[in-house]
This record gives C-alpha cells, structure tokens and sequence, in this order.
C-alpha cells in the first residue's frame, strides 16, 4: 500500500468526506483491521479562488505544485487534489509534480464511459462549468457535456461557495439544485450528471434522481486513489 497524499482544505468538508471514504474503501479491500496511511495538506482554499478570479494560473500553478512537494517530502507516494475547480491547471501540475497525480476529471470520465453515457449535465462552481478542463477531457471520448442556463449556473455557484464550502447543507437548496437538473434533463435530454464539486454529493446523496444518475466524482475520485496505491 503505497501513502496517500492530499491536497485538501478545497473545501474542508469535502475533505474531510474523502478521508472518510478512504478509509472506508481501504478496509472493504483490504480486510485485515488495518488503515491505510494518509497524508493530508489542508491549503488556503481562499488563496486559490483569489487567483482563479483573477485569471493567475501561474501562479495558481506553482502555489499548488509547492504544495504537492510538501506531501512528497512527508512521505506521499501518489496523491490527488480533493477538489474539481483546482484541476484547472491539473495538466501543468502534474507535469511538475514529484508524484504521480490522479486527475478527477479523467477518472470520472472512465467512469462514464463505463456506463455508456454520451451527454451529461456538469454542476459545479462557475469556473468549473465554464471551464475548458472538463470539455477537453470529454470531448474526445465522445461524451458532450451539458451545462445550466447562465441565471442557473450564478445560482449553482453561489450557493457552492456560500453556503456548502462553509459546511451548510439546507433542503431549499437541493430542491433547487434538483429542479436545475430537471430543466436540464427537459431541454437537453442528458443522461446523467456530473456533480462536478466535491461538496455536491453532501448535499445530494441520493445516487440518482428520476431515473438521471448523478457521478459522485468524490467518489469515483477515492476509488482511483485507491486502485493506484494498492496496485
């Protein structure tokens, strides 16, 4: 079992879920009482939004690859980033990095063409559903990417970070998300939808609503994780 590095604090409750999630994937796999090591880098998620806003990936770049060296320094063996929005510069990262890097948006799209699904709704934070992160990953495998109207996609992203990054799950919320998958589903005929935020399966835990599925990319993330370090 090779060491798991995190790059967490991006938001903190999700990091917390992906703890949480492996450990309890280690132990359905590996059943002999123990846990699996762990390292995590809890980073300042408001330096990171700061430098997106202002269209700093550079510097984003380098504050993050710093980062990752930290982890390989305590002792990290493979890593991920636990958050959607950072892999705007995931490509550049991992080229930088001292450890092998498990990209998010490349597991999750496995995990679609697992299920044979060819359009889906994306949710996230706005640079995640106006991003080119996710499109340059899908795209060529075939898979087209569906995003909310603009008034949905402010909503989505005001709520992300305003109410879930701060740990605040409340039921109008997930009704309204749900409604926006709903229109989605009505006007563009999607098959599933990537909840393209780590927080977003703490809010919607259900695994699918009127028969769309929701990719759980905390999830499907932790389960590439783990692959990796026990391979």
């Amino acid at each position: 079992m090779k060491t798991i590095g995190i790059i967490g604090g991006v938001g903190p409750e999700s990091t917390i879920d992906y703890y949480r999630r492996v450990v309890a994937g280690y132990r359905e796999q590996v059943r002999d009482g123990s846990y699996p090591p762990i390292l995590i880098n809890s980073i300042d998620l408001n330096r990171c939004v700061h430098l997106i806003s202002a269209g700093q990936l550079a510097e984003l770049t380098d504050y993050l690859v710093s980062e990752v060296h930290k982890l390989a320094k305590a002792g990290a063996e493979v890593g991920l980033i636990a958050a959607n929005t950072a892999h705007i510069v995931f490509k550049e990262v991992r080229r930088q990095s001292p450890i092998p890097l498990v990209s998010i948006v490349e597991a999750t799209c496995q995990a679609a063409k697992a299920r044979g699904l060819k359009k889906l709704g994306l949710l996230g934070t706005r640079f995640t559903m106006q991003g080119r992160f996710y499109p340059e990953v899908f795209t060529p495998g075939g898979i087209a990417l569906v995003t909310p109207q603009p008034a949905e996609q402010d909503y989505v992203h005001d709520k992300y970070m305003g109410e879930l990054v701060p740990g605040i799950f409340l039921p109008e919320t997930r009704e309204r998300l749900l409604a926006i998958v709903d229109g989605m589903k009505e006007r563009e005929a999607i098959q599933g939808v990537i909840l393209a935020g780590t927080e977003l399966p703490l809010l919607l835990r259900d695994a699918s609503h009127k028969d769309i599925p929701f990719l759980d990319t905390a999830k499907i993330h932790v389960d590439a994780i783990l692959a990796q370090a026990l391979a």
